[in-house]
């Protein structure tokens, strides 16, 4: 009878687990894209933490300031743009 119960509750954590990872790598991809695009990173950390899923979506569309790394150095910054 407790294997019966017990089952469907580790499917749970295991389900609980991997949404918090997923809410994780949102707010840390949408910190990152921010601050590529020249604002600070603490609007996409919010954004990444409130709006799960879209979070990193939104900093996507968002255009990036004229001096940004985004501009100069592209997406990863591992290249200088124009060369």
């Amino acid at each position: 009878m407790t294997a019966v119960l017990i089952a469907p509750l580790a499917l749970l954590g295991a389900t609980a687990l991997y949404l918090l990872l997923g809410w994780l790598v949102c707010a840390i991809v949408a910190s990152y894209l921010s601050e590529r695009k020249g604002y600070t990173d603490k609007p996409g950390l919010a954004a990444g933490l409130i709006l799960y899923p879209l979070g990193p979506i939104i900093f996507l569309l968002i255009p990036a300031k004229k001096d940004s790394a985004w501009k100069k150095q592209g997406i990863f910054g591992n290249k200088i743009k124009g060369r």
